[in-house]
């Protein structure tokens, strides 16, 4: 079985890795950078558990092979929380009781995350619309929904200058 060399920036780190022909992104993740906060789900694209950003937008690693995103900037959701602070997502999960199982919660942030880098102040049509790919079994979605609309007005408050 012939591999190949793929080289992306993962979590803001340049990477290298052999892999064999097909390998999809979802299992580089997962099975060699040991990055197990994406979610193996139904492996057919439908549940969105494992979404991640490429280049900036939400994507579903368990349907791109790894030699199609040679050279791009992968992001998962090891790499939100700084300094042992959670992102603003994730604590706006948190305080919003988002999280029921925790399956679904990291392609949800991630899926959240990419609509928030081009849309600051989304409405909550366009959340929706941003996790529509995303299946949750536990919450009904309004936690979800509420969760990242307040991330967001969060997120868009200037910061407060110290005197």
């Amino acid at each position: 079985m012939k591999g190949s060399v793929v080289s992306i920036t993962l979590n803001g780190f340049e990477r290298e890795t052999l892999v064999a022909p097909g390998t999809t992104l979802l299992n580089l993740l997962r099975e060699h950078q040991s990055l197990t906060g994406t979610r193996r789900g139904c492996d057919q694209g439908t549940c969105g558990s494992c979404t991640v950003l490429v280049d900036g937008k939400a994507k579903l690693a368990c349907l791109i092979p790894v030699e199609t995103i040679e050279g791009s900037r992968v992001e998962t959701v090891e790499n939100l929380a700084v300094n042992n602070e959670l992102h603003p997502l994730q604590q706006a999960f948190v305080e919003g009781f988002a999280t029921q199982c925790g399956f679904c919660t990291s392609g949800m942030i991630m899926a959240a995350k990419g609509l928030l880098s081009v849309n600051s102040k989304p409405t909550r049509a366009e959340v929706i619309q941003a996790i529509s790919g995303n299946v949750c079994r536990c919450t009904g979605y309004e936690s979800i929904v509420d969760a990242i609309m307040a991330a967001a007005a969060g997120m868009a408050k200037p910061l407060k200058k110290s005197a």
